[in-house]
């Protein structure tokens, strides 16, 4: 029921930002949970970054204090602003809803931080 479609990821030097979008088929009020997981090379899926309906947020130790989720209500989408990036943030980043008891996936986009 649930769309996903991430946007704004590419190749980027140690210390830049990056900012990822992902717009859902359905209205961000509507969604209890959004989230940012990413995948690198090798390695199992990690979450990121987490926002209830109610705005609360949540990071995984790793991005605190340099990634910022957040909703944008006009656009029906859920950013991640990404600052100060490592090599270490590469990978393979995906938007994950909860929608109705119902988990949803985006294809996933793809950042590259050089060191």
């Amino acid at each position: 029921q649930v769309q996903l479609v991430e946007s704004g990821g590419g190749l980027v030097q140690a210390g830049g930002s990056l900012r990822l979008s992902c717009a859902a088929s359905k209205r961000i009020y509507s969604i209890n949970y959004m989230a940012w997981y990413r995948q690198g090379q090798g390695e199992q899926r990690e979450l990121v970054a987490q926002i209830t309906s109610t705005g609360s947020t949540d990071y995984a130790d790793s991005v605190k204090g340099r990634f910022a989720i957040s909703r944008d209500i006009a656009k029906n989408a859920v950013n991640l602003e990404m600052n100060s990036l490592k090599p270490e943030d590469t990978g393979v980043y995906y938007c994950n809803v909860i929608y109705v008891s119902r988990t949803y996936w985006g294809q996933g986009t793809q950042v590259t931080v050089s060191s």
